[in-house]
């Protein structure tokens, strides 16, 4: 799916909200050596079992949140573009975007409520398509093709509607970036050849229906022109900075516009991570006044976790002035879920990563300890599975609930370890609505 069509954890379904209160106790993992015993809570009760080592929930106990904010108003949103498009409300529709987009609406976290309805809308038909690939049926089935036709002539009945056309467009884009997964992830597809051109097919669509829509000052389809870029690592350098650029303007406080940019740079090969320093200052400079420095750790921020190379031209004392501001000044906790998740999980160093590159991970994986000690007050298990998946909007998702727990479980480690003298000293520690505190064991 295009970076710029929809949120990350939007497409993992929402796990959060099927996590159970009770998972199975996690053991000591990755070195951490948890206390073999606890003392006895009155006399007469029976010894400890020293044979057995503690389960992390014996000594860490942190908040885990079943729902928040952010994901209740994705999930109106998009149930309110599904609502529409199921009606076939179609000039409600053009309406209801034109209006969100207009006023920035956004939730909480950020995420613009205009593509929010515009992907609700077309979920349907998009949905359709992925499972047909999925479950291998031939593109010439009529459920690969039924569904975009059907919003190509609703696009005709309703005068060529340029916000209509664009989420035409979105969908246009999604089918194609649905092939082009499904040949990620089976190179040796018997329909390759089918899947390429479909995926081309789709594409050029997207991209001519782009053209045919009036320039306007439009966040909504200036990020729809900026998706077309996902995946193509042939455009111009220069084209793409200057798109960017311009829809940052128009909504300098997404910061999803700006890690875009820098994926989409990095997709580009070395002349792109060559271009990337560059056009990360360009941006800082540009939304300073809204983010300080931490315009240039956004537009660097999915580079990073996914390029050894980008590591090597990043400014890591710039990266982390911009971490800090990030927290000054949008210190929600699933700001703070994410930046700790990025630290501990998205930046360790693979196997094959070069030392000098290994050293930059490291030196701003160093920020989740005062990240964590001095902000984290809950957990959001999704988005600690999601950076452990890359940030990949596509990670294939067979459970859930599965994916949720082994973010639970990443989570736990990752603070446990942080805490690792406390907790080997035989401590526990409890975070608060103030802040994590270490109380005896």
């Amino acid at each position: 799916m295009p970076l710029s069509a929809l949120p990350a954890k939007d497409g993992l379904k929402k796990a959060l909200r099927l996590i159970s209160n009770h998972v199975p106790p996690l053991r000591s993992s990755g070195g951490l050596s948890l206390p073999r015993s606890m003392p006895m809570s009155r006399k007469g009760d029976a010894a400890p079992d020293h044979a057995a080592p503690l389960s992390l929930e014996d000594v860490l106990s942190i908040p885990v949140l079943a729902t928040n904010a952010e994901d209740e108003a994705a999930d109106a949103a998009i149930a309110e573009g599904r609502f529409f498009a199921r009606q076939e409300r179609w000039e409600a529709l053009e309406q209801r975007i034109a209006a969100a987009d207009a006023a920035r609406e956004a939730t909480p976290g950020g995420a613009p409520m205009a593509d929010l309805i515009a992907y609700g809308a077309r979920a349907d038909v998009v949905n359709a398509v992925e499972h047909a690939l999925n479950e291998g049926l031939a593109l010439t089935e009529r459920v690969t093709l039924d569904g975009i036709m059907s919003l190509e002539r609703v696009r005709l009945e309703q005068a060529r509607a340029p916000l209509l056309s664009t989420m035409v467009a979105l969908t246009h884009l999604d089918i194609a970036w649905a092939c082009r997964r499904t040949l990620a992830r089976k190179p040796h597809h018997r329909a390759r050849a089918s899947l390429t051109s479909r995926a081309e097919a789709h594409q050029s669509r997207a991209t001519a229906l782009l053209s045919q829509v009036p320039d306007a000052a439009r966040p909504f389809v200036a990020a729809a022109r900026c998706a077309l870029y996902c995946g193509d690592t042939g455009s111009d350098l220069r084209q793409i900075a200057d798109d960017y650029i311009g829809l940052i303007r128009l909504d300098p406080l997404n910061p999803r516009h700006l890690r875009a940019l820098g994926t989409h740079l990095a997709e580009q090969g070395p002349s792109g991570l060559s271009a990337l320093e560059l056009e990360a200052r360009r941006v800082a400079a540009q939304v300073q006044d809204h983010w300080g420095a931490a315009g240039y750790t956004w537009v660097y921020f999915d580079a990073l976790a996914r390029s050894d190379a980008a590591c090597l031209g990043v400014d890591v004392a710039f990266f982390l002035d911009g971490v800090a501001d990030i927290v000054a000044r949008a210190p929600s906790q699933e700001r703070i879920n994410l930046l700790s998740a990025y630290c501990s999980i998205a930046l360790k160093p693979g196997q094959d990563t070069p030392p000098a590159a290994a050293q930059v991970r490291a030196e701003i994986a160093e920020a989740a300890h005062w990240l964590i000690r001095n902000h984290l007050r809950e957990l959001h298990p999704m988005i600690w599975a999601h950076a452990a998946a890359g940030f990949d909007n596509d990670a294939q998702v067979r459970s859930v609930r599965q994916f949720a727990e082994r973010g639970r479980k990443d989570a736990l480690r990752a603070i446990a370890d942080l805490f690792r003298d406390e907790i080997e000293a035989g401590h526990r520690v409890v975070f608060t609505p103030d802040g994590p505190e270490v109380m005896a064991g």
